[in-house]
């Protein structure tokens, strides 16, 4: 009677393990453990390159409540290398967010804090000192959960970094606190500290050059315009100069994509120049300025290129030849002030700084050739 008395509570006892056991297995997605949310973050360094950090985003306050509000840094996380009774049981550092590995994953080949990192996803971790800098971590395991299963031949990159006292925060948090065209600062930020590490692409130029050149072979190069800016770029980043031409070239020539007009047969030109083909390049911007397709802006573009590179007679000649094709036009007037200035004949510069002054657009353009009048009556050059 005893034993049938107790059976029941025998299977109870049996089906609440069984039933804990496949909860703890089950296949369905479950709340994340500890409420540690996931969070993903993405920078774009430029337009192409990208970084990625995933993680667990623990808070300050504890699981039942606790106010861990100076007990973050070397209790709630470890100081140095610590065995944590778990996977491999051997000293490892903090995974440097909570739940499963925090990871950075990287789209091209990059500089963390001045080293060389390959493209690709790591492991992040961070091994935190009471004291001076911190040692960031990548490992190439990424898939681990946690530091657990840690090992030092794993490693990557180890690099210093340093961190700051700064505005308290709840949740941990990785934002990127400093994006410029080449680089970015990513920084962790947890209680009261903040980690920056820098994130830098050595060779930028080289992956737009590389990347125009597959857009080239894709629908994207079916206009001229395609090709002219992808030669335009190499030019203006003095990369590449030849493949740059056949580029140039493409973009002119009126088969197929091509077509001839003052952009395509002015970049030509300037490619020319750039290679040391002076008289093939003086060819082909005489026809640019010819070219039916050549507005006043454009032409008056060029005169000031011109004068930026210290060609201030050439320039001129560029303003007087646009003053003979579109004699009525804004901005012949402003670029014969500028090229009779750049030669040193101020009373005729004053004569056509004038002229632009009644004739300007607006009142940035009148203001502008105001101050142009003003200089160039006490003797002073406007460029």
């Amino acid at each position: 009677m005893k034993l049938f008395t107790a059976f029941p509570k025998l299977v109870f006892l049996l089906l609440t393990l069984l039933t804990s056991s496949l909860w703890a297995q089950s296949p369905l997605t479950m709340p994340p453990s500890g409420d540690n949310q996931k969070s993903v973050v993405t920078q774009y360094i430029g337009s192409l390159v990208h970084v990625t950090l995933t993680y667990n985003s623990p808070d300050v306050t504890g699981p039942g409540g606790e106010n861990r509000t100076g007990k973050i840094w070397g209790e709630v996380v470890h100081y140095g290398m610590v065995n944590q009774g778990f996977g491999l049981e051997k000293p490892a550092p903090w995974r440097a967010g909570s739940n499963e590995n925090t990871t950075i994953t990287f789209s091209h080949d990059v500089l963390l804090q001045g080293q060389p990192v390959k493209a690709g996803t790591y492991g992040l971790l961070m091994m935190v000192e009471k004291e001076g800098p911190w040692t960031l971590i990548l490992s190439r395991n990424s898939t681990a959960w946690g530091s657990y299963f840690y090992e030092e031949k794993d490693d990557v990159l180890r690099v210093k970094v340093t961190p700051e006292e700064t505005q308290f925060h709840e949740w941990l948090t990785y934002e990127f606190i400093d994006r410029r065209p080449t680089h970015a600062t990513a920084a962790l930020f947890w209680e009261n500290k903040k980690v920056p590490f820098k994130i830098e692409v050595p060779n930028m130029t080289e992956i737009y050059f590389a990347n125009m050149s597959k857009e080239l072979q894709s629908d994207k190069g079916f206009s001229w315009r395609a090709w002219n800016d992808a030669a335009t770029y190499a030019l203006n980043n003095n990369i590449h100069l030849e493949e740059a031409l056949t580029w140039a070239e493409k973009a002119v020539t009126p088969s197929f994509v091509g077509e001839e007009n003052f952009t395509t047969l002015q970049t030509k030109a300037r490619l020319l120049e750039k290679l040391g083909r002076t008289a093939e390049s003086t060819e082909v911007m005489a026809k640019a300025m010819a070219h039916p397709t050549a507005s006043p802006l454009e032409i008056h573009a060029y005169g000031r290129q011109l004068l930026t590179t210290g060609k201030k007679q050439e320039a001129l000649d560029i303003f007087k030849l646009n003053a003979k094709r579109f004699p009525k036009s804004w901005p012949v007037n402003v670029g014969l002030a500028r090229g009779y200035s750049a030669v040193g004949d101020y009373q005729k510069a004053l004569k056509y700084a004038k002229l632009a002054a009644n004739e300007a657009p607006d009142k940035l353009n009148k203001d502008s050739m105001q101050a142009a009048v003003d200089k160039l009556q006490k003797g002073q050059d406007i460029n």
